[in-house]
């Protein structure tokens, strides 16, 4: 399956080569709107995940809109993520998210407004604790 037959309710976007940095693999951006609360969708090829990173006041909230993927907090087992599933992820809180190993991934990525809000990025998954997910 390549980007295109993916099916999703929002729209793919273009390749995510500004967070590239911040990804292991492939990912898609599309930032749905930029009014008031920032969301976008994003998307994971199979095995993309991004870095462990951090939301500094804001916080954030994903809406899992397609195929399956995974979110875990730093200390804490991984969480399997499907279509209609939610994840509020409060500031301060370090954590990652992206695709399981076998299947493409989508979530709106909602910023939750704050003041002096930002995102700190930090190491990637490892490989091998990624590859002990199923």
């Amino acid at each position: 399956m390549n980007a295109n037959e993916f099916e999703q309710t929002f729209p793919l976007g273009e390749k995510n080569d500004a967070y590239a940095q911040f990804f292991v693999g492939q990912s898609y951006l599309k930032m749905l709107t930029t009014e008031r609360v920032g969301i976008a969708n994003v998307t994971f090829e199979p095995g993309c995940r991004n870095n462990w990173h951090i939301h500094h006041k804001g916080g954030q909230i994903l809406l899992c809109t397609a195929g399956r993927g995974y979110y875990q907090e730093w200390g804490k087992p991984a969480l399997e993520m499907k279509p209609g599933d939610v994840i509020n992820i409060p500031p301060e809180v370090k954590h990652w998210h992206g695709a399981a190993p076998n299947s493409w991934f989508s979530h709106l990525a909602v910023e939750v407004p704050a003041e002096d809000a930002s995102n700190e990025w930090l190491e990637a998954v490892s490989d091998e604790d990624y590859n002990k997910l199923k």
